[in-house]
C-alpha cells in the first residue's frame, strides 16, 4: 500500500497513537458523526485520498465476534423517525439507508450514543463514526474500507471494558491491515 494515497481515519489519538504511524495520513476526527463528517470532508478536500480507511474501537452485540474485524454494511441506529411512518434506522426522503460495499465483512450500527445495552437496531458490532465517514467515500467515490477492534460486548460492562482495551487493536491493526511495523 502506498501510504500517499491512503487516508487512515480514527476517532481518538488513544485508539491509534501517532507515533505508531510515522509516514501514514492520519486524521483523529473526534467522537461521532458529526466530527466524523466534518473532518473527513476537509482532509479529503487537501489530501485527495484514493482511500479511505477507518480504525477505532467497536462493541459487539453477538458473543462470538472478537478481536479485529472487518466492517462492509452500515447503518443508522439512532436515525428514528418511525412517528413519521419510517423504519428505525431509515432516513426520511434519503435513497442511501445502508451503505454497503462489494465484500465479505461484518454490518455496524452508528450511532451519537456509546451502547450500553442492545441496541434495538440490529447489527454485528456498533460504534459513533462508521456510518459517517462510508456514506461520505460512497456518495464521493473513494473507495473506503473499515476494520474495527472489538473492545466490548455493548452491554453494562461496556464503558469499563473499552477503557481496558481501546489501546490494544492499534498493533493488530497496523500488523493485519497495512501489513506494517509498529513504529516505537
Amino acid at each position: 500500500m502506498d501510504p500517499s494515497s491512503i487516508l487512515i481515519c480514527v476517532a481518538l489519538e488513544d485508539e491509534l497513537p501517532p507515533r505508531l504511524l510515522q509516514g501514514w495520513q492520519v486524521i483523529y476526527t473526534g467522537v461521532g458523526k458529526i466530527n466524523a463528517s466534518l473532518a473527513v470532508a476537509e482532509a479529503c478536500a487537501t489530501n485527495k485520498p484514493e482511500l479511505i480507511i477507518n480504525f477505532g474501537t467497536a462493541g459487539a452485540t453477538k458473543p462470538n465476534i472478537s478481536g479485529l474485524v472487518e466492517v462492509n454494511e452500515f447503518k443508522q441506529r439512532d436515525m428514528d423517525a418511525r412517528g413519521l411512518g419510517f423504519d428505525l434506522g431509515e432516513t426520511p426522503f434519503d435513497d442511501e439507508q445502508t451503505i454497503c460495499f462489494d465484500r465479505e465483512g461484518l454490518s455496524c450500527g452508528t450511532g451519537d450514543s456509546f451502547v450500553m445495552n442492545p441496541p434495538e437496531l440490529k447489527t454485528d458490532v456498533v460504534d459513533m463514526e462508521a456510518y459517517a465517514l462510508a456514506k461520505y467515500a460512497h456518495r464521493q467515490g473513494i473507495n473506503f474500507r473499515c476494520y474495527k477492534y472489538i473492545s466490548d460486548n455493548a452491554d453494562g460492562e461496556a464503558a469499563t471494558d473499552w477503557s481496558a482495551e481501546l489501546r490494544k487493536g492499534a498493533e493488530a491493526f497496523i500488523a493485519e491491515v497495512l501489513n506494517a511495523e509498529p513504529q516505537r
